[in-house]
């Protein structure tokens, strides 16, 4: 028991330590915040991410974050930048160093190229005294007061800084650039993200001989067998000139059976939702999703400009998508 309460007691000084490093970096998020921003915002180039050890695991998270935020960036390694990757930078990237010391040898090797080449350098360091922070245009102060480790050497409440403070400079040019969730999902095509933000209505929607339809008039006998043949739940009622004039789903039937109406002598037009809601093709699929959840059904007819159905879905066909 008493080594369960040391385990979790360390957890929580650990927690707490970095929680109150998080804080204090909140007092530095100043002029020179904007000015790194400012930096990399008017670059031609790509964001350049170099770190050694911790710092260049926190690097590679860093720069990944930029990249899918809008912010063209990539790590290179600074060891292997002395050794030929040099020559992945050019003059108009920005290279964002990190070091928590400020002065790791890899790093402070680079600086008289990068300096010779006009390279635009931001420092993200725990000493605002260092080479690295005084040969950079701007330094991110990245200090803490002490490090959650015991020994207060393994870089933990450092690191977590650095990461903080990356991810504060990545959404803070995001919303400079104006960036949208369109945008986001270009980054992320693969994913479950991307499906639902890339997807369109035209994507999974029925279409053709697949949509059930029938013509104002028809008796309802004649539109459950159209219900049945496409198996989507529902159909679309159509005016003469081809308009939608409404829908009829399972759950007007229900409505409708509970009226026990004759469902041979019944024609759909006294039974039919009048018009409903409706989708067009160009929309999002989860903004169709949107309009099913906020009025609480379970399919949309799809209208083209003139009014008229050129296809339907359901949510079935959204979870199959995988937009839900």
């Amino acid at each position: 028991m008493s080594q369960s309460t040391d385990l979790i007691q360390s957890a929580q000084r650990t927690i707490r330590l970095e929680l109150e490093a998080i804080q204090d970096l909140l007092q530095r998020i100043n002029g020179d915040f904007v000015r790194a921003c400012e930096l990399i915002l008017a670059s031609k180039g790509r964001v350049v991410v170099v770190g050694m050890g911790k710092s260049g695991h926190v690097g590679h998270k860093i720069a990944a974050t930029l990249a899918s935020t809008g912010t063209t960036a990539f790590f290179v390694h600074p060891a292997e930048a002395s050794h030929g990757d040099m020559g992945m930078i050019t003059r108009d990237d920005v290279v964002l160093a990190l070091s928590n010391s400020g002065s790791t040898t890899e790093i402070v090797t680079l600086l008289p190229l990068i300096k010779r080449l006009g390279i635009t350098l931001i420092s993200m360091t725990g000493n605002p005294e260092s080479p690295l922070a005084k040969a950079a245009e701007v330094n991110l102060d990245a200090r803490v007061a002490q490090e959650a480790c015991p020994l207060n050497l393994a870089p933990t409440s450092s690191t977590t800084v650095s990461l903080v403070l990356g991810d504060a400079l990545a959404i803070a040019l995001l919303e400079a650039r104006g960036f949208t969730a369109e945008d986001f999902a270009f980054s992320h095509p693969g994913g479950a993200l991307g499906r639902r933000l890339l997807l369109k209505v035209e994507n999974v929607m029925h279409a053709g001989a697949s949509l059930p339809r029938v013509n104002r008039g028809t008796s309802l006998r004649d539109a459950l067998l159209e219900m049945t043949q496409k198996g989507l739940g529902m159909t679309v009622v159509t005016e003469d000139d081809g308009r939608l004039a409404g829908v009829f789903t399972d759950g007007d039937l229900r409505r409708t059976l509970d009226r026990s109406i004759d469902v041979r002598l019944t024609i759909i037009d006294d039974v039919m939702t009048a018009h409903g809601k409706t989708a067009r093709a160009d929309m999002l699929a989860a903004e169709a999703l949107k309009i099913m959840e906020d009025h609480k059904i379970s399919s949309l007819v799809v209208i083209d400009n003139n009014d008229q159905p050129v296809g339907a879905l359901n949510m079935h066909d959204l979870l199959r998508a995988g937009v839900m």
